[in-house]
């Protein structure tokens, strides 16, 4: 029968429950055991495809086409596994299921209430994921902090599950904040008692306490949570914060919680080996020669918002024997004349994607910059897009070229709304969404970094290249080299006399994964590595090749 791991957080948010989950998925996959992921997040939205970056950070997009948490690409990255939009849902998909089917009738007549008929629906989604993944363990993440008035029809529902497949079968690990009190020197562990009171208060008794702590976590301290707690103390784990994010599951491991979560959920497990995790940390953490990237965007201040992004930047990097550097540049900056001397110092440019008109001067700028300096280029979604625009405007010469999402006006929509997209109303779970095939050119520079003839990768965009246009832009020396199988969308562009010019209709951050770069970023890097190189006029030596780099993550 499944097993069920339930996470919830205490004390603050952001604590750090997304990655402990998907540490947890990876030190159980590492000894045999088959995982599955899922992220309740008990606020209202439907989905966080219409919510801002800033409240949210980065919408992740699963390959069948859900808008989920950013959390899901924790869980992707981690457990090396692609999950799908049962792996998500919120407060806002469980009350229209309720009450859709209470238009039609299903309930016979009753008194629609929180309990039963909410945390019905909430537990029927855990078990169906449960059932149809055909997982040992489904390890389930409660967003939101323990006490949040939101969360509590999520908090029952956990704790029914407990009587409803079994007390053997289900394991709550709570995670809360150790706060240090510079002052005295002292960590404190009354947040956490407290937290645990109201957990407890709400029928759920944890088994596993996870010790998040900016500081090292004396033994005095862990008895002490044990104590007041009712936990057994090898079941209090450190979560020892690190500037290594793949070195949490090697902390947690370390620390017993594989064994102890094998021993109290009777798991039928293999000897864990996580030696190729091992050997990935060990190379994020050997000194490396550093090339400094420029992502160009406009929620910089936020990093969450270009997440997979980052992480994509780092993979590519570490498979390469680099340091990336990020240089977050705000692109609201370039169109008023500040951030140039960011840009001057960056051996490559990265716009990610985004939408509104707010800041998109700003990136056609930068595109102009990285063509005309021959800097390595990599365009994302919208990155494509305002690449494509600049393009119209200083090559072929027409000055009001623009995306018809920045202004229906113009003469030259080089970017233009999809067809299927001109009818419909609704902003949220409407744009193209998910996976898509790409059939790439021979001898292009995408086919090179693929090496394979076709891709499938994942969308989320409304805008595309405008096929009026294909053919002038083409002739001017801008190459659409990734198209649908149909020939109807551009689905990559290349700028033909550039040494690394490349932009993709699609998001290929939401792929890579630590021991499995995605091509494009990879070689992306390479191209900014000899950039590096040029620009300085010193060697810089990749400490692993992309051969070796390719054999060590096919073996992870």
């Amino acid at each position: 029968m499944t097993k069920y791991i339930f996470t919830t957080g205490g004390v603050v948010s952001s604590v750090g429950k997304g990655v402990m989950a998907a540490a947890i998925g990876r030190i159980l996959k590492a000894r045999g055991i088959s995982v599955t992921l899922q992220k309740l997040d008990p606020y209202i939205n439907v989905d966080p495809g219409t919510m801002s970056p800033y409240q949210h950070g980065e919408v992740f997009v699963t390959a069948d086409g859900a808008e989920t948490d950013l959390d899901l690409g924790h869980y992707e990255r981690f457990v090396g596994i692609d999950l799908t939009r049962a792996s998500n849902f919120t407060t806002g998909q469980v009350y229209n299921a309720v009450i859709a089917k209470e238009r039609r009738g299903d309930y016979l007549g009753a008194t629609i209430q929180t309990i039963p008929h909410i945390t019905n629906e909430i537990k029927q989604r855990i078990i169906k994921l449960g059932e149809e993944s055909g997982a040992d363990v489904v390890i389930a993440e409660v967003g939101g902090t323990v006490g949040d008035i939101e969360s509590q029809p999520f908090i029952e529902a956990i704790r029914q599950m407990r009587t409803d497949v079994g007390r053997d079968n289900t394991l709550y690990i709570h995670v809360t904040f150790l706060p240090y009190i510079g002052a005295t020197g002292e960590l404190k562990t009354k947040p956490t008692q407290h937290s645990v009171r109201e957990l407890r208060g709400l029928g759920i008794q944890p088994h596993v306490i996870g010790a998040r702590s900016d500081v090292p976590v004396p033994q005095d301290v862990i008895d002490k949570i044990a104590l007041f707690t009712d936990v057994d103390p090898r079941a209090v784990v450190p979560m020892v914060t690190t500037p290594y994010l793949y070195e949490v599951p090697l902390l947690i491991e370390d620390a017993g919680l594989g064994d102890y979560l094998v021993e109290a959920l009777s798991l039928d497990a293999k000897p864990v080996d996580l030696s190729n995790w091992r050997e990935l940390v060990e190379r994020m953490k050997a000194e490396k020669p550093k090339l400094r990237v420029g992502l160009v965007g406009k929620y910089t201040a936020l990093h969450d918002a270009y997440l997979s992004v980052r992480e994509a930047l780092y993979h590519a990097g570490v498979a390469n024997g680099y340091d990336i550097e990020i240089e977050w540049i705000y692109s609201g900056d370039l169109e008023k004349g500040r951030g140039w001397d960011q840009l001057a110092q960056v051996d490559g440019v990265v716009v990610p994607g985004g939408f509104g008109y707010r800041g998109v001067e700003g990136k056609v700028q930068a595109a102009r910059w990285a063509r005309e300096s021959h800097v390595p280029y990599l365009g994302l979604c919208l990155g494509m897009q305002v690449m494509c625009i600049e393009y119209a405007r200083h090559v072929l010469g027409w000055e009001d070229a623009n995306s018809t999402e920045f202004d229906n006006t113009t003469g030259h929509p080089v970017i233009d709304l999809m067809p299927d997209q001109r009818t419909l109303s609704d902003l949220g779970g409407t744009m193209r969404l998910g996976h898509y095939p790409c059939v790439l050119k021979p001898g292009s520079k995408a086919a090179e970094a693929y090496q394979v003839s076709e891709v499938n990768e994942r969308h989320r965009h409304r805008f595309e290249v405008n096929n009026a246009f294909r053919d002038q832009l083409e002739q001017a020396g801008l190459l659409f080299t990734g198209i649908s199988p149909n020939g109807r969308l551009v689905e990559i562009a290349e700028v033909d006399d550039h040494p690394f010019m490349v932009g993709c209709q699609f998001h290929p951050e939401f792929q890579s994964r630590p021991t499995r770069p995605h091509p494009l970023f990879n070689a992306f890097i390479r191209a900014v590595a000899a950039y590096h190189e040029m620009r300085t006029g010193g060697r810089v030596d990749a400490h692993i090749g992309s051969e070796q780099a390719s054999e060590r993550a096919s073996h992870a």
